[in-house]
């Protein structure tokens, strides 16, 4: 499952597999839903996370998040 917002492409995400997300990918709760987060660092499925609208950091478990910004689309 895809989606496009604005520029971005994204992608539905498979938390079932562990290597799903990667450090500086971009992801958000919604396709194209704001805030869009670039990930950090991660750790036991948790991931540390910049925020691109205000620069604010989280740490949020990866469940919480269902898109990722396709690979073309993350500068």
């Amino acid at each position: 499952m895809a989606g496009t917002a604005g520029n971005i492409d994204w992608i539905y995400l498979n938390l079932a597999n562990a290597d799903e997300v990667r450090v500086g990918e971009l992801i958000s709760a919604e396709a194209g839903g704001l805030p869009i987060y670039r990930v950090m660092a991660l750790s036991n499925g948790r991931a540390w996370l910049k925020n691109l609208a205000d620069g604010g950091d989280r740490v949020t478990p990866l469940s919480d998040f269902h898109w990722k910004a396709l690979p073309s689309a993350t500068p």
